[in-house]
């Protein structure tokens, strides 16, 4: 396995000025932060600024090289980045960047059903646990073969939407008629062959494109490809070709070894972001079967890759049910193990709460306050909330772990000041910390109504006034 920096690997290639410019109180902790990739080397501003630090810069810049090098793709706010990882395994510490969906648009679409399928898949958003998932790129695929076509839909893509793209082609020509129009987007060209490479590759240089490098069925190629162009001074990504439903884990195996072979054997040949292609089942379907079918494997498939170390997948679907389970999976799998995904604590109003209304209190886990969010609202009760800071944990399982306590709900109520915007004292604390209730009322000379276990009765608590008896 690669040995990853440590600070005391890191601190003597910092300038050790302790100046503070990079936000941390010294030098030691801003190597510290350095190893964890919670912070950037641009963050230390000396370091670049000054030019007798430039070997040490060098020096540090190579030490802290991600094995899976850093691709970024499209260009403004929806830029996106790819690869950049670290481990094979999410718990050795983290997975940096999210995989990237990429829904295709063919380039023989009529420009208003084109505009319309780009439109839906720019808007496409679902709101889960206050994050706001969406879908991050449109795949231009070139169906008709003529470079002055596809030259055209690339040209309405780059008016209509802000959205990364996708130029597909193995022909080199088509691929260029795209990059002229597009070139400043940063698009992703599909593909460079072991026929096509050069001429890709200089077509990449000239519009500082990363290019997708193409070899199905052989790694060695496709290894020998991507490192060529890396040499060149083009950002590669990794096609080792997609094959699925019965063959699904011959391509499974060539992404965890193409993935293992740079995170855990330092392999920098094969460091480079990967592409799968779901899009291809749809190849075999057939009109006149049932699409959803198709939809289905193709879920599968993407889910499977997800997984399986892929930076950037390319979809057909982008219907709301086959992308939600994926997005949620996304977002599931790229979280810091060590860090509960959570919300700012503090005190939270609902409707119009006035001096007699309630005051609750929940935990700032993420999943738990978007819940008792919603089950208020839909209630359409007016109360107070206070969220208490349990480091992210659920309410059981911070009141088991001794991270909600008396003594920490009392800091919070004075926090938040909420008792000037009451005139009672009676706090409603959810049914799954009950067992700290008296402590609480010691602790804060609050009275304490034990609520429901479930947050879909705080509605009928509320209005059938319990907390009040």
């Amino acid at each position: 396995m690669m040995k990853r920096a440590g600070p005391m690997d890191i601190y003597p290639l910092l300038p050790q000025t302790n100046c503070g410019d990079c936000g941390e109180a010294n030098c030691m902790a801003f190597a510290t932060k350095l190893a964890e990739y919670t912070i950037g080397i641009t963050a230390c501003k000396p370091l670049y600024a000054d030019p007798k630090y430039e070997k040490k810069r060098a020096k540090l810049e190579e030490l802290m090289r991600p094995p899976v090098k850093e691709v970024k793709v499209g260009a403004g706010e929806r830029q996106i980045k790819i690869g950049g990882e670290l481990v094979l395994f999410r718990h050795d510490l983290r997975y940096m960047h999210p995989t990237a969906f990429f829904i295709d648009v063919s380039d023989t679409a009529p420009p208003e059903d084109l505009k319309k399928r780009v439109k839906g898949i720019e808007n496409w958003t679902y709101l889960y646990i206050g994050m706001n998932l969406r879908l991050d790129g449109i795949a231009l695929r070139c169906v008709s073969g003529d470079p002055k076509t596809f030259a055209t839909a690339a040209k309405q893509l780059g008016e209509i939407t802000s959205l990364p793209i996708m130029l597909c082609s193995l022909n080199p020509k088509v691929l260029a008629a795209g990059a002229e129009v597009l070139g400043s987007r940063r698009p992703l060209l599909y593909a460079a062959t072991s026929d096509t490479w050069q001429e890709v590759g200089d077509l990449a240089l000239q519009y500082k494109c990363p290019v997708v490098v193409y070899s199905p069925g052989n790694l060695s190629v496709l290894k020998s490809l991507a490192s060529t162009l890396d040499q060149m001074g083009v950002d590669a990504v990794m096609d080792p070709g997609n094959e699925f439903g019965a063959a699904i884990g011959a391509t499974v195996d060539d992404f965890t070894m193409l993935r293992r072979a740079a995170t855990r054997e330092g392999d920098l040949g094969v460091g480079f972001p990967l592409l799968a292609t779901p899009i291809s089942i749809w190849g075999d379907y057939k009109q006149g079967e049932a699409p959803e079918l198709a939809k289905w494997q193709e879920v599968l498939a993407a889910a499977a890759m997800t997984v399986r170390y892929a930076d950037i997948i390319v979809l057909h679907s982008w219907d709301m049910w086959v992308q939600l389970p994926l997005t949620f999976l996304r977002t599931n799998i790229y979280t810091d193990p060590v860090k509960p995904v959570a919300v700012e604590p503090g005190l939270r109003q609902f409707g119009n709460p006035g001096p007699d209304s309630p005051v609750m209190y929940t935990s700032n886990f993420a999943l738990t306050y978007f819940t008792v969010e919603s089950d208020i609202k839909q209630a359409g009760i007016d109360c107070w909330l206070v969220v208490v800071d349990t480091q992210g944990l659920s309410v059981q399982s911070a009141t088991a772990g001794r991270k909600l306590t008396a003594d920490v709900v009392a800091e919070w109520l004075k926090k938040t000041k909420v008792e000037e915007k009451v005139k009672h004292r009676v706090l409603i604390s959810p049914g799954m910390a009950a067992r700290i209730s008296g402590e609480t009322e010691e602790a804060t000379g609050w009275t304490v109504k034990v609520g429901p276990k479930d947050s879909s009765g705080i509605g009928p608590y509320v209005r059938d006034a319990l907390w009040k008896k």
